[in-house]
């Protein structure tokens, strides 16, 4: 039987593999580019759907974000907060973010090896563990993963939506 924790890899395997597809190939000004005034762009919902990863996954598995923890803030150089996840963020902020692939990837990947390493760990009962009380209902490390899934894969989408537009 396939348990939750094989379900977990597979899916955040799929994002990081779609992550990968979506930006091969691309300039640094294709992944900039807007198909519509106030559009996010490819390089923009790539860097946000694996910063939103990276903190929920590290907030939930009481670790250090990879984003600040392995210098990703610093490699990318954006003009952001540390704490940046692009929760909130304007059009001009959107416009800042200036990327080559690789450097994407490269992030994807090592946000994806420590959530996997987190993720294949888990059992059943780690699932029903409350990681947001702050909701209500309060927020369990099941739904808290599988929001983060929903709101990659929607991402992903608006990328690969984009990408064949280009």
């Amino acid at each position: 039987m396939t348990s939750a924790a094989d379900l977990l890899v597979d899916s955040f395997g799929r994002i990081n593999e779609g992550t990968a597809m979506v930006v091969d190939g691309l300039s640094p000004s294709e992944l900039s580019h807007r198909i519509a005034p106030g559009a996010n762009t490819i390089g923009w919902l790539v860097w946000h759907l694996m910063r939103v990863q990276d903190n929920h996954v590290a907030d939930a598995a009481g670790t250090a974000e990879v984003w600040s923890s392995a210098g990703w803030h610093k490699r990318f150089g954006l003009p952001f907060s540390e704490r940046a996840t692009g929760y909130g963020h304007s059009r001009d902020d959107v416009d800042t973010v200036h990327v080559q692939a690789e450097l994407l990837v490269g992030y994807a990947q090592a946000v994806t090896d420590v959530t996997l390493r987190y993720v294949q760990e888990l059992t059943g009962a780690d699932l029903d563990r409350i990681v947001d009380d702050s909701w209500d209902p309060p927020v369990t490390l099941a739904v808290r993963l599988v929001s983060v899934i929903g709101d990659d894969l929607k991402h992903l989408g608006q990328a690969e939506y984009i990408r064949g537009l280009l």
